[in-house]
């Protein structure tokens, strides 16, 4: 299954391999010095070097860095080959979000695309999977983002764990990164750990039940 994080990762590595292709980069080492496009005219009748060597110059870091010149770059509105280039990036990265989808891989609400990899562990290994993937564990703040949760728990019919943890009072909730919880979906008469179970599952009705994090369950990241 591809990440999202992945899926940027292809959409950069594509980027580079197009600025490789279409520009000189002097004194890098590992990039080819191809013949520049033809130059546009600048401030002052001087030469002004396309865009993309500008994309190039980022890669060459500040002025006077090892020695390396300051190359200018057309601003991204008028460079019509990075345009392109990045449009068509856009497209592929849609058309590739869209086949996860509907292959029931990933699924996308609001801002977020929510994934799973259909894992059973506790809750310290489930958070550190979704970390080194580029996102956390799935965290509902409205109702729309609980039941696109909810989709993927009825989909492996297992419960899950969310991004949510107790405090240091008991029966207080938070986010991972310590704010308070702004929704909830507490199952009836839940929670009532009393400070035993610091870790809260999703239930394969939607709503919630604090648990102990040592259990397993599935895993489900947000991005």
């Amino acid at each position: 299954m591809l990440s999202h994080s992945s899926c940027m990762l292809i959409a950069v590595a594509a980027l580079l391999v197009t600025c490789h292709a279409l520009c000189k980069c002097p004194g890098i080492p590992g990039l080819p010095d191809i013949p520049e496009l033809p130059g546009r005219e600048g401030l002052k009748g001087q030469p002004r070097l396309p865009g993309l060597i500008g994309l190039c110059r980022n890669l060459m870091g500040p002025p006077g860095r090892d020695g390396l010149p300051w190359v200018q770059g057309l601003p991204y509105s008028l460079d019509t080959k990075l345009h392109d280039v990045l449009v068509n990036l856009k497209h592929r990265l849609s058309r590739l979000e869209g086949v996860l989808a509907l292959d029931g891989k990933i699924r996308e609400v609001g801002g977020k695309i929510l994934a799973s990899n259909g894992k059973e562990v506790d809750f310290a290994s489930a958070l550190q999977s979704c970390e080194e993937a580029g996102g956390t564990l799935a965290t509902p703040t409205n109702e729309e983002e609980n039941k696109a949760v909810l989709g993927i728990v009825k989909q492996y019919n297992r419960y899950a764990y969310l991004g949510i943890i107790e405090g240091e009072t008991s029966g207080q909730f938070n986010y991972i990164n310590g704010t308070p919880l702004n929704y909830t979906k507490w199952h009836q008469h839940e929670p009532n750990g009393k400070g035993t179970e610091k870790c809260v599952e999703m239930y394969t009705d939607g709503s919630w039940n604090d648990k102990k994090c040592n259990l397993y369950r599935l895993t489900i990241c947000e991005f």
